[in-house]
């Protein structure tokens, strides 16, 4: 069931932090899809270092971009009261691996527009975006240079105003997807969105129903079955993440791979624990010690990077963020290329 606008009804979610990589993007695409890239939490150059990779591999390829928040620079005294009090609470859990943590940090994590200002000198087939929209002026900018652009929303109301931008097309993004959440308009619900939407199919209606741009549906696609019904419900193609995890190519650190076939891990929940900003993970210690972490992304992202990686250095899965999805259970291991060819024979 080839699309018209991709090429291929499946896509491989852009995943922060290592776990996409052109290697996954190459399988991908052998399987018959289209992966991406993700450029967050990267320098432009380790940006610029990734998207020659996938260059040299002779592969189609998107790239993902966060979009800063510049509303909430500098954060006001109250919220750096509360990141400070978070700071003092996570030093039991960096005691434990024996690190430090790092001074408060408050920036927007991101060279947004050094990394803007490289897409149009060097422009890739596809650009997205998540935790907000990146103005007209840049999608315009950006479809001028030849990419195609891609907004990420989670409710009607924000595919409303990610469509007066002129994209080319939107990511609607359930609820029950894997790690972070690409809310921008609000973090619960219009009334018309995530929460109103048992699944991730009757998201896409509902946002079909108001938005007359391609849509790509992202949130507990784990199959052919529920790639086939999101595109019933009016969706070009899916984004699938979580089912990707585990697979041989995907960079994502051992014991996340681990955990998503682990029978301990019992179910998933939105947590700010790790960065600040909601986020579907495997319910873990660091989870259930941290239910009350405060809004701050990226300040607690940065916070808590050093007793994450210690965590993964020591094979302890319990105070790593275990992104999954609602679906999780699904995941397998293989390579990347058989899991796609699987989703596009279910069809």
């Amino acid at each position: 069931m080839p699309d018209s606008l991709f090429g291929t009804p499946f896509i491989a979610a852009p995943m922060a932090g290592g776990t996409s990589t052109p290697a996954l993007v190459q399988a991908v695409q052998e399987g018959g899809g289209v992966g991406f890239l993700a450029a967050g939490y990267k320098s432009p150059e380790a940006m610029a270092a990734d998207i020659a990779s996938a260059r040299a591999l002779d592969i189609r390829f998107g790239i993902n971009l966060f979009v800063p928040d510049h509303r909430q620079l500098p954060p006001a005294p109250d919220a750096v009261a509360r990141l400070e009090a978070y700071r003092r609470e996570l030093e039991p859990d960096a005691a434990r691996y024996g690190v430090d943590l790092p001074s408060l940090r408050l920036d927007d994590d991101d060279a947004w527009q050094e990394k803007i200002d490289a897409l149009l000198a060097d422009p890739v087939e596809l650009v997205s975006f998540a935790f907000g929209l990146p103005g007209k002026p840049v999608v315009h900018a950006l479809q001028k240079a030849g990419s195609m652009v891609i907004s990420s929303v989670t409710t009607v109301a924000e595919g409303l105003a990610a469509a007066e931008e002129g994209p080319d097309a939107i990511a609607v993004q359930h609820q029950s997807a894997g790690g972070h959440t690409a809310a921008f308009l609000t973090e619960s619900t219009d009334g018309a969105g995530t929460l109103a939407a048992r699944t991730t199919a009757e998201l896409i209606a509902q946002v079909r129903a108001a938005v007359g741009l391609p849509l790509i549906a992202a949130g507990g696609i784990m199959d052919g079955s529920a790639l086939r019904d999101v595109l019933t419900a009016g969706a070009t193609a899916a984004q699938v993440g979580t089912a990707l995890v585990r697979t041989d190519e995907s960079g994502a650190r051992t014991p996340h791979k681990d955990a998503l076939g682990d029978p301990s891990f019992t179910e998933t929940a939105m947590t700010r624990a790790f960065t600040g900003r909601l986020a579907r993970s495997l319910v873990n210690e660091f989870v259930l010690d941290h239910r009350d972490a405060p809004e701050g992304y990226p300040a607690i992202h940065h916070l808590t990077a050093p007793v994450r990686a210690a965590s993964s250095a020591a094979g302890d899965p319990q105070r790593l963020n275990l992104w999954a999805g609602t679906g999780w259970r699904q995941a397998r291991e293989g390579s990347a290329k058989e899991v796609v060819r699987e989703f596009l024979n279910g069809l």
